[in-house]
């Protein structure tokens, strides 16, 4: 019997970043994101590990697929560690990636060592911001488009935000014959919004290895409160505000971030 295709893995495409230590870090992506925007981040980080940026499914240079669940992306993510031998890996997950690793680590721990989540809490979000970039997207008639400054401008309206209007438009891929295509799949993930805003957690998951939460300071995503629900999961969790940062840390803190994310890892494979 086939199994049902919310666990059907795809293939996913990956950046190698350098380092050589194991065990490996593996980088996940946020909504919208992909292992380009963890590229630099990275390459700093692999002067301590052996590090990976993946492509979550539907992201990037990653298989499109109709399925857009969060057990999906984890199986996904595990057989890619399959298919590239790593049996236990040091995980790290910004925003919806962060999800991912939540879960995968709370379903899978023998495969986790040691999980880094970035600005995302165990919860349910709801927010417009997010419908009006999917709506801002799917507005965005990409016949006759001639730039990716042109796509800004015309995404205005829905997204006042420049810096994420540039963000939405990194998204967009010049084809062959001149005309713009989305790269992500913006059907599939625009039908499962819903279900990716709510948390990817259910009340019995738990992992009872180290977590550090990296938190921005400025960002909304993650508030004092949360910490105790975060606790139910992760009974080790620790947290570090970056005060400076947005939901970004990644670009908005990048040293102080790679410095917390190296601080914590556990010692390497053989030292």
């Amino acid at each position: 019997m086939l199994p049902p295709p919310e666990i059907q893995p795809v293939a996913l495409f990956h950046r190698e970043l350098g380092g050589s230590l194991l065990p490996a870090v593996v980088i996940l992506h946020g909504m919208l994101g992909s292992s380009r925007n963890w590229q630099t981040a990275g390459r700093h980080l692999a002067e301590h590990r052996r590090v990976f940026a993946l492509d979550l499914r539907n992201h990037g240079l990653s298989p499109h697929a109709g399925t857009m669940t969060y057990k999906a992306m984890v199986a996904d993510v595990l057989a890619w560690m399959d298919g590239q031998g790593l049996s236990r890996i040091e995980l790290v997950g910004h925003s919806m990636g962060g999800k991912v690793a939540m879960l995968l680590a709370c379903r899978h721990p023998e495969r986790v060592s040691g999980l880094v989540v970035v600005d995302i809490s165990p919860k349910d979000y709801q927010g417009q911001a997010h419908r009006d970039e999917f709506a801002a997207m799917n507005e965005l008639e990409l016949g006759g488009l001639k730039s990716r400054a042109e796509a800004e401008t015309r995404m205005e309206g829905r997204v006042p935000s420049w810096a994420m209007r540039k963000f939405l438009a990194t998204n967009l891929e010049r084809s062959p014959d001149g005309t713009f295509r989305w790269l992500v799949n913006l059907s599939a993930m625009t039908a499962a919004q819903s279900a990716l805003e709510r948390n990817s957690l259910s009340s019995g998951d738990r992992f009872e290895g180290p977590v550090l939460f990296v938190i921005g300071g400025k960002s909304g995503y993650v508030s004092s409160e949360d910490r105790e629900q975060t606790r139910r999961h992760f009974p080790r969790a620790e947290f570090l505000v970056l005060e400076g940062s947005g939901h970004n840390p990644h670009i908005d803190a990048r040293e102080a971030l790679v410095a917390a994310i190296a601080a914590s890892l556990s010692s390497p494979e053989g030292s």
